[in-house]
């Protein structure tokens, strides 16, 4: 997204919520992963040899400290249940979050870090969520909403990919987790569930008989980088977040915002999309102007 792998967005907000040991779960014709956080020795040499010293530290950035990367193998794609659990014996006997990196979440705090006051206030399960529309709930997996414990609520009921009758509400979870390691356990149990994978819902359902969940609403974006649409959307909107970018984008948009791909003219003051697109950058451009001159 932009100039970043969304892994490396996902990392960054494990970073920040003060995660020090990460653990990757990869498949097949998945070693670039491992090396993306592998020192580059030519490419360091070759920005420091023509000083891009700017380049250089963005680089360095992301490369983690020696022995806090862990990289292991789901050599079957049997779903997000069966992921974590391949992932077990490099856990241990401690809580741990996950994150699914093509769900990108845009907001200050980031969500984990949010997510782990809920656990440290709680001591229980904590997954993020979101608000879909009811239409939408059969694409997600969605909880029950139950009693609230400060900005979080303890959640009822679980159930993946529902039909709208079925939801129990409109919260459906968005690819942030922490759990305790009791949920190993039950993942070591189950057989395959809907679409013949090992689901992570069936396991959090049977950990919930003995252990409290609780549901965190996330009020920043959320985009779905496995989707074309969501992945345009988060590559539009860090790209309006960033002032080097700025001008090359509304340049871009008055550019193609007068042709349709038929040819014919579009009056982009009549166009409601294309204007409020228009607006948004032309608001960021009048902002960054106000920075520059010292007057906002």
């Amino acid at each position: 997204v932009v100039d970043r792998p969304v892994l490396q967005y996902a990392v960054d907000e494990a970073r920040e919520a003060g995660i020090t040991h990460f653990i990757f779960v990869t498949g097949r014709n998945k070693a670039v992963i491992e090396d993306y956080f592998d020192i580059q020795y030519e490419l360091e040499t070759t920005l420091r040899e023509r000083g891009k010293t700017a380049a250089l530290a963005d680089l360095n950035d992301t490369l983690p400290e020696a022995g806090t990367f862990s990289f292991t193998r789901q050599q079957a794609p049997l779903g997000l249940g069966h992921a974590i659990w391949c992932a077990r014996d490099l856990v241990g006997d401690e809580p741990f979050a996950v994150l699914l990196p093509d769900m990108l979440l845009q907001g200050a705090p980031g969500c984990l870090k949010s997510m782990m006051e809920v656990y440290e206030r709680t001591g229980g399960n904590v997954i993020a969520v979101g608000e879909c529309d009811p239409k939408h709930v059969g694409q997600y997996g969605i909880v029950g909403v139950g009693e609230t414990a400060g900005d979080a609520f303890r959640i009822t009921s679980m159930i993946e990919k529902p039909r709208p009758a079925e939801a129990p509400s409109n919260r459906y979870i968005n690819g942030r987790y922490i759990f305790q390691p009791e949920l190993f356990s039950h993942l070591s149990s189950f057989t395959r569930g809907a679409g013949g994978e090992i689901q992570v819902t069936d396991a959090m359902i049977a950990l919930a008989k003995d252990q409290p969940f609780y549901g965190w609403t996330w009020s920043g974006r959320t985009y779905d980088c496995g989707s074309k649409a969501g992945y345009f959307a988060a590559t539009f909107a860090y790209a309006i977040a960033r002032d080097d970018l700025l001008p090359a984008l509304a340049a871009e948009i008055d550019a193609h915002a007068s042709l349709r791909p038929d040819g014919t003219v579009i009056d982009i003051a009549v166009d409601p999309a294309l204007q409020g697109l228009r607006e948004i950058v032309q608001r960021r451009l009048n902002a960054l102007g106000r920075r520059r001159d010292g007057t906002g």
